[in-house]
């Protein structure tokens, strides 16, 4: 039985929302009763996502947004407060992970790329959901990093990289913040069977079954384990923490 929470009049920011655990944790602040704004670069997949959302009853808004360009970032963050009067979660999700490549061989077109989106990316949502929450003097933000955020793995670096940038992003703003009623935490998924997972497997990236033996719980994760995660966080359950670094990862870390 998975914890239920009670968000009503409550409002949520979600990047990458159209699909994997965007979209799963945008469906489940929506099925908490919050009003949420989802916010992805892929306009037909948002727009299909918030269809379902609005179909089935829920408050949700449509947020066509490139998370390298600040000024979309900040445009899609102002939109949400303007429709619904206010910012109280965000859950920064929107990322890449580029092929595996030899760290002597990567581009710096890819590196650029990969940091503009998941660690830029994410350094714009929180600045722009913190002016909001900085004025209301209470708010939680959950950025997504990684298991990839806690260890190494070869051919990964310019990701790691990226993963480890958000802990310390998170980090800081939490000390920054703690004072003014905002907690700032990080979620660090494993592998998770999302549509990003699904092509590394089909591409031949990824091992699936050597993915799941290198876990203590011997299966991928679920988009939904990562949302209840990220709810929790954001919760009243979750309001004594603050600047941690939460592995989701079936184990992956334990060994």
């Amino acid at each position: 039985m998975k914890p239920t929470y009670d968000f009503t009049g409550q409002v949520a920011f979600v990047t990458g929302a159209s699909s994997g655990m965007g979209l799963a944790a945008a469906r489940a602040f929506a099925q908490a009763g919050a009003a949420v704004g989802l916010a992805d670069i892929n306009e037909d997949a948002v727009t299909s996502a918030t269809k379902e959302l609005t179909d089935a009853g829920h408050q949700v808004l449509a947020l066509v947004c490139d998370v390298t360009d600040e000024e979309q970032v900040a445009a899609a963050v102002d939109r949400t407060v303007e429709a619904f009067g206010r910012l109280d979660m965000a859950y920064n999700n929107a990322g890449i992970m580029p092929p595996p490549t030899d760290a002597a061989d990567e581009s710096a077109e890819q590196f650029d790329r990969v940091q503009n989106i998941d660690l830029r990316g994410i350094w714009a949502a929180m600045k722009h959901e913190l002016r909001h929450m900085r004025d209301q003097s209470r708010g939680a933000i959950v950025n997504c990093s990684s298991l990839g955020g806690l260890v190494g793995n070869p051919g990964r670096a310019a990701y790691h990289a990226t993963k480890h940038g958000v802990i310390g992003l998170t980090k800081s703003a939490a000390l920054e913040y703690g004072s003014r009623g905002v907690r700032v935490n990080a979620v660090c998924p494993g592998t998770i069977a999302t549509p990003m997972v699904d092509a590394m497997v089909q591409g031949g990236e990824l091992d699936r079954s050597q993915a799941e033996a290198g876990q203590a719980i011997d299966r991928l994760g679920t988009a939904e384990e990562i949302a209840q995660t990220v709810l929790w966080l954001c919760s009243d359950g979750a309001s004594y923490i603050t600047g941690i670094a939460l592995p989701v990862d079936g184990g992956y870390t334990a060994q």
